[in-house]
Parts: structure tokens; sequence; C-alpha cells
């Protein structure tokens, strides 16, 4: 290397960090893309539409992550008998979703169901006092309630969640929610 090319290069990257420091030239990153989760839903035989169409329902909601079916699936989707139906998860995409086949037996929507279980593995609580509208308000609106699409709130919550892609804080453990 010349000294007259090496010379350019000093100039160029003394340039890349003093210009950020004093407000010239800066320029504003462009936007993570997308964090991919991935669901195995295989453990749902009973209900593969219902788990397509949760995540589909999110997909369409929500900017800063996507569910795919399939791949390396961290969220894990179970079918159960009794108990109720709940989650355990980090919140921040790890997880395993178990269906009660009564709860559905009774009328409770099974992709509500699963969309408001892949909620808790998007880092949302449960608020079971909400309206129907809102899709963490779980069973407390009752069966009549088939609302299985995110509410705003809830949609910019796992925005906010996801922004720095899994740069965001985790728990230090797996919850469960139920």
């Amino acid at each position: 290397m010349t000294l007259h090319r090496f010379g350019r290069l000093a100039a160029g990257a003394a340039a890349a960090l003093v210009l950020p420091l004093t407000g010239a030239g800066t320029a504003t990153a462009a936007p993570l893309d997308a964090v991919e989760l991935y669901y195995d839903a295989s453990g749902l035989p009973d209900y593969q539409a219902e788990a397509t169409q949760a995540a589909a329902n999110w997909n369409n909601s929500v900017h800063n992550v996507h569910l795919n079916s399939g791949g390396a699936a961290t969220i894990i989707m179970h079918e159960t008998t009794g108990g109720g139906s709940y989650t355990q998860t980090d919140g921040h995409g790890n997880g395993d979703i178990y269906i009660d086949t009564q709860q559905v037996a009774e009328g409770n929507d099974p992709t509500r169901i699963i969309a408001h279980e892949i909620g808790h593995n998007l880092g949302l609580p449960d608020h079971y006092e909400g309206p129907c509208s809102e899709l963490m308000s779980g069973h407390g609106p009752g069966i009549t309630c088939k609302n299985a699409m995110p509410d705003a709130q809830e949609s910019a919550q796992v925005d906010a969640n996801f922004a720095n892609g899994f740069a965001a804080v985790r728990l230090p453990e797996k919850h469960i929610y139920r």
C-alpha cells in the first residue's frame, strides 16, 4: 500500500469517527427486518387450520415479528384434555402452547385460544377483565367471544417487544400463563 493511499484511508476513518460526534453527515440506520419466529402445530392435529389462521392474524397485525410454520420451531403447540389452555414461555418467541380440547368442546373458539396463547409467546400478559375486542382478555368475556385478532394496543406492544429483534430484554426463565 502506498503512503498516499494509506493517508486517504486514515483520513476517511477519522472522518467516520468524528462526523457522528459533530452531528454532520449522520444517517439513520435502516429498520431491522422482522424477527422470524417458527412454530410447530403438528401437536394440534384437530386444530391445524385454526393454528394457521391464528398465526396469520398476528402476521397481519404486527410489523417487527413474523410467524412461520415449520423450520427450527421455537413455539411448539400441543393438544391436552382438561386443565385449561395455557402457555409456558419466556415471552420472547420461545415456548410451549397447550390447547385444552375440553375448552373447545364447551364452545370456546379455538382460533381465539391459539391466537391468545401466541400472544403470550410474543410478550403479552393476560387481561381477563378486558372486553372481547382485546385478544388477551382470553376467556374473560365468555364463550360468545370469537374475536381472534389483537387490538391496536396489543399489536403496538408486540412491535415494541421486538423493535430491537432478539436484543430486547428476555425474561430469565419461562413463565406459565393460565
